[in-house]
């Protein structure tokens, strides 16, 4: 190894005095005794009886899925010695190589990482020999095994890319980096300040499975943020509660106000506050500083007593409610309504059910990332089919709901690298505390969601697709969306994986009235908040909707510079631009029952 190996690099240990045995002996122990702790808290609800040791229903099917493609290649003899003799062919080549740059020749990489590939960005793993040899044998593999399914025949879709899926976990979670041993910056650390980066990430690591009562709860962001104090900081009132929802109406900064409120419909799988994270962050206060009248929903953190709401019950006591409240506060009848993610597949059922009952209420629709079309759902559809949703049922059953963590986790793989394993590195090998960063903070905080209304939502919308095809039957009455006729404003990011830009695209021609479709740049987060002053970014429109993929949309569309909001904020007005005088929350024929954001966004899971 290279000499940079037994001492420090500028910055990374700069009270580092040389290597001493005697304390790194004393650091090792140290943490293997906090290491001995996280297994205790791991093993606690096994002993308790809160857990079982039985193997989790997400292993058995990696190990089917893996089956499936290990049966291809072994059936047959010759496909079986063709692929082996490929990865064997690869490894002498790589020991070739290595052997040549050992005597002092020039020899081209056996692979390369990708540019964009933070793991291997430290120098040494191109300047040092026995690391630059590691992480190109787990380059290797890792393109020998993504071949192994990419050239297995006769796997059906869902089956491939369910594949794909574990395979990349499985490469992600075993990549040198992960390790001390083989990560020269961790290796590093290490030996400059004696181990003790091993003590505090061992330590780290005991607090974050017992936070988790037996699982590991990664944290991203450090706990000393707080709603309502750091988060959420809008002013208004909470004006309405019941069992599953608090209705905010924020206070006005504008003397006059368009006169049609807008009701803001969040996801109830994450907390409503990613769009009110702080002052310059917060899309909330910008609406009401552009003379909107807000209302925003704020959904309960729900436990096992609440597991038999359904979907129906967050219609009924979500928006339908909400819209009667709003009409008491604001004697207007009609509003303007936004949805959010799973808040827009909710707020698209909820408009199609009115269009059926014929109630007027509704001015326009606007959605964020939200999708009703579930045939182009992207990675998440890896996690739906009748198996994997019949054991999840089971396991909700008992609890009466899904832990919020257990969606975050299925969130973080679908970009594992960057949101597990780069802080299973920073926080347990080099034992950094994470810093506070808002939107990590609101990452993991978590919500539970009810039994009955999580299987419904898999169900109708990923697994059978029943609301773009008007199967789908709320309070015994068949959906359908074209009769929806207000206007959408709908809008997409272009690197979304939750709801992929495609999907959105491929939804809005469903809608009965006009549809603006809008494209923003970056991902399903930081695409939608992303506000003007900070001249991130920008967005894309295009009139074509019908029978159109998002590459032909893409080729004709005009691109903008900046936020989305403005243009969003002309659309709004150019519906109604009716102005009055602006509505103080808990003024009216509702009194105010406390300050916003509530209580109920303060319940962590």
């Amino acid at each position: 190894m290279s000499d940079t190996l037994l001492g420090t690099k500028a910055g990374e240990s700069g009270n580092a005095k040389g290597f001493d045995p005697e304390a790194f002996s004393a650091n090792l122990a140290r943490a293997f005794e906090s290491s001995g702790r996280a297994l205790s808290a791991y093993l606690k609800p096994l002993e308790s009886g809160e857990a079982t040791d039985q193997p989790p229903a997400q292993l058995t099917e990696v190990v089917k899925t893996l089956t499936s493609v290990a049966d291809y290649w072994l059936s047959d003899e010759q496909r079986a010695a063709e692929v082996q003799t490929k990865i064997g062919k690869s490894y002498l080549e790589l020991l070739s190589s290595a052997a040549r740059r050992l005597s002092g020749e020039t020899a081209a990489p056996a692979a390369e990482p990708s540019p964009r590939d933070k793991r291997f960005q430290d120098p040494e793993w191109k300047t040092n020999q026995f690391f630059e040899f590691v992480m190109q044998a787990y380059l290797l593999t890792t393109q020998w095994a993504n071949d192994l399914v990419k050239n297995a025949n006769g796997l059906d879709p869902h089956t491939r890319k369910k594949a794909e899926f574990y395979i990349q976990q499985v490469t992600n979670a075993i990549s040198p980096s992960n390790f001390v041993l083989t990560n020269p910056e961790v290796l590093r650390q290490t030996l400059a300040s004696n181990g003790d980066n091993l003590v505090r990430g061992m330590k780290m690591l005991a607090e974050d499975i017992e936070a988790g009562h037996g699982t590991l709860k990664i944290r991203q962001s450090a706990a000393n943020l707080e709603v309502g104090r750091d988060l959420a900081l809008t002013p208004g009132k909470v004006i309405y509660q019941n069992e599953i929802m608090q209705l905010i109406q924020y206070t006005p900064t504008t003397e006059n106000v368009l006169r049609t409120p807008l009701l803001i419909v969040p996801p109830w799988i994450n907390k409503f506050y990613i769009l009110d994270l702080n002052r310059q962050k917060s899309f909330v206060q910008w609406c009401v500083n552009q003379g909107i009248t807000v209302f925003l929903i704020s959904w309960v953190n729900p436990d096992k007593s609440l597991g038999g709401k359904t979907f129906e019950d967050y219609m009924r006591e979500g928006p339908l409610t909400a819209m009667d409240v709003i009409e008491k506060a604001t004697g207007e009848m009609r509003i303007h309504t936004m949805g959010y993610c799973v808040g827009g597949t909710l707020l698209a059922t909820t408009l199609a059910w009115l269009a059926e009952k014929r109630r007027v209420r509704v001015t326009s629709a606007t959605f964020l990332a939200a999708q009703v079309d579930f045939t182009h759902a992207g990675d998440l559809l890896v996690f739906v089919d009748e198996s994997q949703i019949s054991n999840l049922e089971r396991e909700m059953k008992q609890a009466g709901v899904l832990e919020g963590s257990k969606m975050a986790m299925a969130f973080n793989m679908l970009r594992s690298n960057d949101l597990i394993w780069s802080y299973v590195v920073s926080n347990y090998l080099k034992g950094k505390e994470p810093a506070a960063f808002d939107l990590l903070h609101w990452n993991s905080d978590a919500t539970r969601m009810p039994a009955a209304n999580h299987s419904f939502y898999l169900r109708n919308c990923y697994l059978e697709n029943r609301l773009s095809a008007g199967t789908m039957a709320i309070d015994n009455t068949l959906l359908d969306l074209s009769k929806v006729k207000v206007p959408v404003y709908n809008l997409a990011t272009r690197e979304d994986h939750i709801a992929p830009a495609e999907s959105v695209l491929y939804g809005s021609q469903f809608f009965g009235g006009p549809v603006k479709y809008v494209l923003a740049g970056s991902g399903h987060i930081a695409g939608v908040v992303n506000p003007p002053e900070s001249g991130k970014y920008q967005y894309w429109t295009n009139d074509r909707i019908e029978n159109i993929t998002l590459a032909d949309w893409f080729k004709d569309a005009e691109e903008h510079k900046g936020s989305w909001w403005p243009d969003w904020r002309a659309w709004l007005e150019a519906i109604d631009a009716e102005q009055v005088p602006a509505r103080i929350p808990g003024t009216g024929q509702l009194e105010a029952l406390e300050d916003a954001p509530g209580s109920y966004v303060r319940v962590r899971a």
